[in-house]
């Protein structure tokens, strides 16, 4: 059990029966892609690409809107400050604020490529079990650490929220009350340190049971990938609209 939860990882979609690795692979090239997009055509395409993707993969629609309030609400700030802040030409004054029209423009780039890729890598990746994207992740020769961390972190991640819930209990019954006080701020800094001391133990005991099990820094599973035909297909496509996507970026004037 988990404490990450994966309300997209379980469909009969499409998006859900293709090969794992062709999405990783396709969402990381999509993500640059937008990342270094300077050109609304480009980065409009790319969004309604994302919503394809999006459609073929038929989640439940309410908690993608959810995970993309999130995202917005921190592109909200950038609304606040950059137009505020970015040199050009002014449109709009306030007193002493200046808002720019480069200002805008950027800002408008930024939520469009952000929400562009947000939207492809749920569509793309959180339609894969976490375990079975370690395995993907292991499967293209990422290094074994970086896949065994993620593996690691996603199955303990419960087990350290179950340990602070039991800490924050304890404190409770001793009759604490969180308050704007130094005691206050005293407690919650041995309860993180706390936390940590307790979570190096848990980490030394597991890592000492899986030497004793003969762990030797291979993850066996009993899962094997099998690319289909729907997978090369999916590639070619991907591959074409990527490369369509960036002709667009570069024959387009940039901002």
């Amino acid at each position: 059990m988990s404490a990450i939860g994966e309300p997209f990882s379980e469909g009969a979609s499409l998006a859900h029966r293709l090969d794992p690795r062709g999405k990783v692979v396709v969402a990381a090239l999509f993500a640059v892609l937008m990342a270094v997009a300077q050109t609304y055509v480009a980065t409009l395409a790319g969004l309604a690409l994302a919503l394809i993707c999006l459609a073929l993969a038929r989640l439940p629609l309410k908690k993608v809107v959810a995970r993309l309030l999130v995202v917005n609400s921190f592109i909200f700030f950038l609304w606040v400050v950059l137009p505020l802040t970015y040199p050009g030409e002014v449109i709009w004054r306030f007193g002493p604020l200046a808002v720019s029209r480069q200002g805008l423009i950027y800002t408008g780039l930024i939520t469009l490529k952000s929400n562009a890729i947000i939207i492809a890598l749920i569509a793309l990746v959180a339609t894969v079990p976490v375990v079975t994207l370690g395995q993907a992740l292991h499967n293209l020769r990422l290094p074994d650490k970086l896949c065994h961390l993620l593996l690691f972190t996603y199955r303990y991640l419960y087990v350290f929220e179950q340990e602070y819930h039991r800490l924050v209990q304890a404190i409770k019954i001793r009759g604490f009350q969180p308050r704007t006080n130094l005691h206050t701020y005293r407690t919650y800094a041995y309860l993180a340190a706390m936390l940590l001391v307790r979570s190096y133990d848990r980490a030394d005991r597991v890592f000492q049971a899986m030497l004793c099990r003969g762990f030797h820094g291979v993850f066996y599973s009993l899962r094997t990938f099998s690319w289909q035909r729907r997978d090369g297909v999916f590639m070619v496509a991907s591959m074409l609209v990527l490369m369509t996507l960036g002709y667009l970026e570069w024959r387009m004037p940039s901002l």
